[in-house]
């Protein structure tokens, strides 16, 4: 298989280059052009320009949609602190900041084990598994009833209506740590400008390169709080502590509830609407269980103490609840449910995000392309995937408008999708073959052209109709052709 020549490392930028799929042993070496390929042992100057790209990356990615949701968490542990730094609020970003590096080596560790078993996988693979869809929605439900005040998890860490302003009480690490392990979690289904193709690098390189690469992107992800949890001074124009934080984290409930309802459309996506049904019943007896721990056990709703058999009666009935709750949910394989198959092409133009996208779209597959670019037809293929937030936006604000489905339409282009949401190993493939082990990726095949053009990883409409654009329209195509023809006297 061949390299891809065009977009690279830095899709738009030049210099780096995706990896060649057939290169051995990985690394990679200089080519004529001053660009780098990937055939042989990396120099060092190419890996930390890799992991410059990968913490620059990892930098931007807070600034992705789904990321969003866990950026009010630490928000509202720095206006704790009133603006004023201390060691409590050092070591609390220090303790984000490591949950943040541990869970990206978490994350290289178990790619680069499977790696080694010969298995295909790639960024947000876990997202491809319908127990891990519905577990985090799960999670995302229970974090949304924290903050509505349902029930507490610590009291120092969610009465925030409640600080001593003078206290100097020891900052919750563990929830520090465990809110920059949540920040990746909900992060690996975006990958943000420079990231995916700096992880394209760890395809073909040396465990100790791909660490590297892995834990730049951890640092760059993690930059800013730990800045602000040193240099807090930027926060000041936050009002100091006080009833507006109970406020505020009510209000951070509701972009928790919204990522729980996304994850449930994901699951739909994957198994079917009765898993999207079954997660429904199971929220609802999580909320259950939590209203009961919060009533009776910790009286977070000013209630008068619950004694003896009631509090023992609502424990056993709240470990019931949730136990039960997380059994309805659990999805069971989609391999078994009727019609959600996994596989890819034919097998799932009737499922997936083909069902959910415009008629304009047709399965993937390498055939296909080779049989579109046989006829001369220019191809668009939209690597993607249901869990996939870019993907979506991407989608929903260039993709799919009318006008650039009537644009391609003019051009005869041929609109395929790689739909990623289920693990695809010819998917997982084709995206090493250009140095990605993620989505999104786009690609314009055009008529003349070997190779195709790699699109960035969030478009905008004017960026498609610049790469269309040295495409003709059908209608101009056929004119000339006729004008040729009478030209000639035929």
């Amino acid at each position: 298989p061949r390299a891809a020549q065009r977009g690279g490392l830095l899709p738009g930028l030049g210099g780096l280059r995706a990896p060649s799929a057939g290169a051995a042993g990985g690394g990679v070496s200089l080519g004529d052009n001053g660009a780098v390929s990937y055939a042989g042992s990396a120099t060092a100057g190419t890996l930390w320009v890799a992991a410059l790209f990968g913490a620059i990356g990892g930098l931007i990615l807070n600034l992705m949609p789904c990321v969003f949701p866990v950026i009010g968490l630490k928000v509202l542990g720095f206006a704790r602190h009133g603006g004023e730094a201390d060691a409590s609020s050092r070591l609390g970003a220090i303790a984000f900041a490591a949950g943040v590096v541990v869970s990206f080596w978490a994350l290289a560790a178990l790619l680069l084990s499977l790696r080694a078993g010969g298995e295909a996988a790639g960024w947000g693979f876990q997202l491809q598994s319908p127990a891990f869809v519905a577990s985090m929605a799960l999670l995302f439900v229970a974090i949304g009833l924290n903050f509505s005040g349902v029930y507490e998890i610590g009291v120092s860490m969610t009465r925030l209506g409640r600080y001593d302003v003078g206290s100097r009480s020891s900052h919750p690490l563990s929830g520090s740590f465990g809110s920059g392990v949540l920040a990746v979690l909900v992060a690996t289904p975006c990958t943000a400008p420079f990231m995916g193709s700096a992880m394209g690098y760890t395809l073909s390189s040396s465990p100790f390169e791909a660490l590297v690469v892995f834990t730049a992107i951890a640092l760059g992800m993690a930059a800013p709080y730990l800045l602000l949890g040193f240099f807090p001074q930027a926060l000041r124009w936050l009002p100091r502590p006080g009833r507006w934080m109970e406020t505020f984290r009510q209000a951070l409930a509701f972009p928790m509830y919204a990522t729980a309802a996304w994850l449930a459309w994901v699951l739909g996506q994957q198994a079917g609407i009765d898993a999207v049904f079954a997660l429904a019943i199971g929220a609802v007896l999580f909320a259950l269980a939590a209203w009961l721990v919060g009533r009776f056990l910790q009286n977070a709703h000013g209630a008068a103490p619950a004694r003896g058999a009631i509090r023992s009666f609502a424990g056993a009935l709240a470990a019931a609840a949730f136990a039960l709750g997380v059994w309805t949910a659990w999805p069971a394989d989609p391999a078994d449910a009727p019609g959600m198959a996994s596989g890819s092409g034919d097998e799932r133009a009737d499922s997936g995000v083909s069902r959910a996208s415009t008629a304009a779209w047709e399965p993937w597959s390498d055939e296909r392309v080779r049989e579109a670019r046989a006829q001369n037809r220019p191809v668009f293929v939209d690597f993607t995937a249901a869990w996939c937030v870019s993907c979506q936006v991407n989608k929903r604000l260039v993709l799919e408008r009318e006008s650039m489905v009537r644009e391609m339409a003019e051009r005869g282009v041929v609109r395929m999708q790689a739909d990623w949401t289920h693990r695809d190993p010819r998917i997982t493939e084709a995206l090493a073959r250009f140095g990605r082990n993620g989505v999104p990726l786009y690609l314009l095949y055009r008529p003349g052209e070997v190779e195709p053009l790699v699109l960035p990883e969030l478009l905008t409409t004017g960026m498609v109709r610049e790469a269309l654009a040295s495409l003709p329209r059908i209608a101009d195509a056929g004119a000339a052709r006729d004008s040729g023809a009478r030209s000639t006297g035929l």
